[in-house]
């Protein structure tokens, strides 16, 4: 299986401030993804535009699955509180 970025996940890549969390985004996607199905940060999701998810820190990488990988987008997580509600 190959790996694809889209042009817009590239570009949320990128705009990360932090070099290192690039490169955990980066690593995690390469190491992880190839063997997506035994990866314990990996989650299928139901009634979602995208097919999984993997779990890097504070950030949640988006991808679908056909005949290669194809990571679509990248998000923050905002973390919850006792102030959020």
């Amino acid at each position: 299986m190959q790996i694809q970025w889209s042009r817009k996940a590239l570009k949320q890549l990128l705009k990360l401030k932090n070099k290192l969390i690039q490169k955990q985004i980066k690593d995690a996607v390469a190491n992880q993804l190839p063997s997506f199905r035994q990866s314990s940060n990996v989650l299928p999701l139901n009634n979602h535009q995208y097919q999984y998810r993997l779990k890097v820190g504070r950030y949640r990488v988006f991808f679908n699955c056909l005949e290669d990988i194809q990571v679509v987008a990248i998000e923050e997580v905002k973390k919850r509180d006792e102030r959020t509600y």
